[in-house]
């Protein structure tokens, strides 16, 4: 009951002009942000922070968490529609929401559904950050090295949805993600590796550049070689916001999945350096343990939702350690705590006691930002179905501009769009030998800081493999890895059995 009246206190906080209206603003850059392939959060709040500079604190931060919190929204639209995701926690999205949107001709409730999936997730998540906040964030503290390994480990384990029939192309192609993802300097020593005498590689390959050559720019090389295939299906493409609302056999598609990565992301989010991405790759996959009308990638409604809801239940878990404990969990939650700190908030454990109005005031604008940004997202459907209208000849100049000026963007040299322009060809290679490059994506994710949490691991632990069995929790997640790995295993002998006995 008391944090209820503090949370009615926050919105007493809220409800001025001022601070409406900085939700309100923020809230519409940052799905504008979003959906621009290469910008992102981190980039979209480090710019947009000199403008709060006039602002009093509470106004200024409900500005920028809005940005931040809407901005999981944008990354949606352009992974929908162009194939290309905003941001890197809607590569999940895109899998199935590209080809519910081109293939089955139903864009608009793709985005809807990607919308209503954000919306619900979100409000998990804010909603335990209203009641556990502080909690939650001490429970973050618990998982160290060895915890985030092996949660990373699950993660990874992931790719036994993604590799479909064969599960040697699925190994190999993980294999090839992890080994781009390695190149670079040592994420310890420092020390050079896999660069082969450029000064361009000892930075590793920039993410944001690979990830839009692989999804967005292989999909141009592909529209150009089938150019001569029938074009003109999405020409006539004209929907309303009454023609992309989902059917109720839909919304109860919609319902179970956005609920359960509302939980998990809500959970991933609050873990230091997890971030929204882990949460998205861990929702999405954890959909294929539970039935779904339609196979995962073939534009699955469930695929949508367990993405959607899961980026922005993280995004709202990702406060929790960093009002309660000054823990920022990724970039972007870093650039919030130097605002924090340069208007004199110092976040930590007596925040919310100490400074109760600017806390409960942020926490309300959360639900306020959650419902406007649905509202927004909604009403510019019939604008946004209007780019599956543009005829494939011009499409594809439009989307090698967005490739180019996203990869650009990213590092401000050309040595990000080269990298763009080799992953796309490399992307749609595999795609035409048979590869997923889904797995590709997500060892290249996370291949870095699985690598960093195990070897700061091996340290604490001297190099012994105990760590990871005497600890906990630790010991319960490899358990849930084990089971993870062996239990294909373990389906496909007992199938083999029965047929051979039969």
């Amino acid at each position: 009951m008391e944090n209820i009246e503090l949370l009615l206190g926050g919105f007493s906080t809220l409800f001025t002009f001022s601070n409406i209206g900085a939700a309100m603003l923020g809230a519409v850059l940052g799905l504008i942000v979003g959906a621009m392939p290469g910008i992102g959060s981190l980039a979209g709040v480090a710019l947009l922070l000199p403008l709060t500079y006039k602002f009093n604190p509470t106004t200024a931060i409900i500005m920028l968490g809005a940005i931040y919190y809407s901005n999981m929204y944008g990354g949606a639209f352009s992974a929908i529609l162009l194939n290309i995701p905003g941001d890197s926690p809607a590569i999940c999205t895109a899998m199935d929401g590209y080809p519910m949107a081109a293939k089955k001709k139903r864009p608009g409730q793709a985005l809807f559904t990607a919308n209503m999936a954000s919306f619900i997730g979100g409000t998990i998540g804010i909603i335990i950050l209203t009641f556990t906040g502080p909690a939650l964030a001490n429970v973050g503290l618990k998982f160290g090295p060895s915890e985030m390994t092996a949660l990373l480990f699950i993660a990874m384990t992931s790719i036994s949805w993604l590799v479909g029939e064969n599960p040697i192309k699925g190994v190999v192609i993980t294999m090839l993600g992890i080994l781009l993802a390695s190149m670079g300097m040592d994420t310890l020593s420092g020390s050079p590796r896999y660069d082969f005498g450029s000064m361009y590689l000892l930075g590793g390959i920039p993410f944001t550049p690979f990830i839009i050559g692989t999804v967005g720019f292989s999909q141009v090389i592909n529209l150009v070689m089938e150019r001569g295939a029938d074009t003109k299906a999405n020409r006539d493409v004209k929907l309303t916001i009454r023609g992309s609302l989902l059917t109720r056999h839909d919304f109860k598609r919609l319902l179970p999945p956005s609920i359960r990565s509302g939980l998990m992301g809500t959970f991933v989010g609050v873990l230091p350096g997890a971030g929204a991405t882990t949460g998205a790759f861990m929702g999405y996959a954890a959909q294929k343990k539970f039935k779904s009308e339609e196979e995962l990638g073939t534009g699955a409604i469930e695929g949508i939702a367990a993405s959607e809801a899961a980026n922005n239940a993280a995004a709202a878990g990702a406060f929790a350690p960093l009002l309660a404990l000054g823990i920022p969990g990724s970039g972007t939650g870093a650039v919030l705590l130097g605002g924090l700190m340069m208007w004199g908030l110092n976040p930590g454990p007596l925040l919310f006691t100490n400074e109760p109005e600017f806390t409960w005031g942020l926490i309300a604008s959360l639900f306020l930002s959650n419902i406007f940004t649905l509202i927004v997202s909604i009403a510019v459907i019939p604008f946004l179905i209007k780019i599956l209208s543009v005829p494939v000849k011009f499409m594809i100049p439009i989307i090698i501009t967005v490739c180019v000026v996203g990869s650009y963007s990213s590092s401000y040299s050309m040595y990000g769009v080269i990298v763009m322009f080799l992953s796309g060809v490399l992307g749609y290679i595999l795609t035409k030998s048979g590869f997923p490059t889904a797995p590709m994506l997500l060892s290249f994710v996370l291949a870095k800081l699985l690598e960093s949490n195990m070897r700061k691991a091996f340290i604490i632990s001297g190099g012994s493999l105990d760590i990871f069995f005497t600890r906990p929790i630790t010991c319960v997640l490899m358990l849930i890895f084990m089971a993870f790995i062996f239990t294909p295993v373990i389906k496909a002998v007992w199938k083999k059995s029965r047929s051979a006995k039969a």
